[in-house]
């Protein structure tokens, strides 16, 4: 059990330290390091969630099919750490796009299978166990997104020097690639240590997936994860330009980011218990208007310590859509399509989703102004928490035979 419970939890703190290095920075990187124009960062960021309508739900069933879960976590993050470092030697739009593609084909499935690898590790400990071990990814995510932009001023980059890029900023921020290749490299290493389970190798019949989409409950909370991540995610993903363009840093960003992440650790661990008393219904309502609150105020404030109050949010908000929604989705599925479910979940809301979002939220940026994107974000979320319950109802079982309607 401590085993168990050991490597779960480096596998999410590795696997999110290394997105703590890429997502925080990867938009100032293509807009100061790699010269891209607004539109063209919108479309490579749109790539990972565009990549990943087709990679989450594949894997996923992949996984149920087989019942090899812990092992498909590890090839999705040994893929992902290996795609990084080919990522750090493309140069020019079209070398960066292909790159960004080859990246989601395996990153984009990585944390909605660890999801559904940590519920059935945990099933015997209910909700409160998989906020217990999901936090450490929280824990890795903000050492990271702290300690790299630290790293970067000691090892004090040269434009020129090591790869590094002229007239930037951050001229070293390029080594963001391959620290996060070999952060989520080790997360696999770890998978492969997870013991195997009952729970955890549960195999679904061929065609059982199609019944999901007969069910109501899982149908509605598709759609609100849909129009929850249109509103957020792009704001969320190009939040580095927004702070450079109120005359904030990479370490501004990454200060911002401490603030909101000390705040989600408590919450996630939490989470459980939140879950017990209120359920996950209105988790998700209160992470749709906290994040919508964030998003409107930051559209509206004119000085960045508005921004760094309202950060504090964030981790309400990832508590409340991000890991409210899998919650949701774990009370309405059956447990031999939980990789499914879960997959089916990631590919509308951060795929279909984020990519109308991240699209939107480039054209904003370059026709209209940085603040456009937080100002129709935050007031969208803020619309849709208000109509969650005319939206979602309350979870309930599947029953095969029953369309939950």
């Amino acid at each position: 059990m401590e085993r168990r419970a050991g490597s779960t939890a480096l596998v999410w703190f590795f696997a999110l330290g290394g997105l703590g290095v890429f997502f925080p920075f990867f938009s100032l990187y293509l807009d100061e390091n790699a010269g891209l124009s607004g539109s063209q960062i919108g479309v490579v960021m749109a790539t990972l969630p565009a990549v990943g309508i087709f990679a989450q739900p594949l894997w996923g069933i992949v996984g149920d099919r087989t019942g090899l879960r812990a092992r498909l976590l590890a090839l999705l993050c040994l893929g992902a750490g290996a795609c990084y470092v080919l990522l750090w030697h493309a140069h020019g739009f079209t070398a960066i796009l292909a790159g960004t593609a080859l990246l989601a084909l395996f990153a984009a499935a990585i944390v909605p299978t660890a999801v559904a690898v940590t519920l059935a590790l945990t099933s015997d400990a209910g909700p409160h166990g998989f906020g217990l071990m999901r936090v450490w990814g929280t824990v890795g995510f903000l050492l990271l997104v702290a300690s790299f932009p630290l790293c970067l001023r000691l090892l004090d980059f040269e434009a020129g020097a090591f790869g590094s890029e002229a007239g930037a900023s951050e001229p070293g921020l390029g080594w963001l690639f391959p620290v996060a290749g070999a952060l989520t490299a080790a997360a696999g290493l770890f998978a492969l240590r997870l013991p195997s389970t009952p729970a955890l190798s549960l195999r679904a019949a061929g065609g059982d997936w199609r019944q999901l989409l007969r069910h109501r409950p899982y149908l509605h909370v598709l759609a609100f994860a849909l129009l929850g991540y249109f509103c957020l995610q792009g704001p969320m993903g190009m939040f580095a330009l927004y702070v450079r363009a109120h005359g904030g840093s990479a370490e501004s960003v990454s200060w911002m980011w401490i603030a909101m992440l000390l705040v989600e650790i408590p919450l996630i661990a939490l989470s459980g218990k939140t879950l017990t008393r209120i359920g996950p219904r209105w988790l998700l309502a209160i992470g749709v208007l906290a994040g919508g609150l964030r998003w409107t105020v930051c559209g509206f404030a004119a000085d960045l310590r508005w921004v760094y109050l309202v950060s504090l949010l964030h981790g309400v908000t990832v508590t409340g859509l991000v890991v409210g929604a899998p919650l949701y989705v774990e009370a309405v599925v059956p447990e031999r399509l939980r990789s499914t479910g879960q997959g089916i979940l990631a590919m509308v809301g951060l795929s279909i989703g984020g990519i109308s979002s991240n699209l939107g939220t480039g054209w904003l940026i370059e026709h209209v102004g940085p603040d456009s994107p937080y100002i129709v974000g935050g007031l969208g979320a803020l619309a849709l928490g208000a109509l969650l319950p005319l939206i979602l109802p309350p979870p309930h079982a599947f029953e095969p035979g029953k369309t939950g309607r």
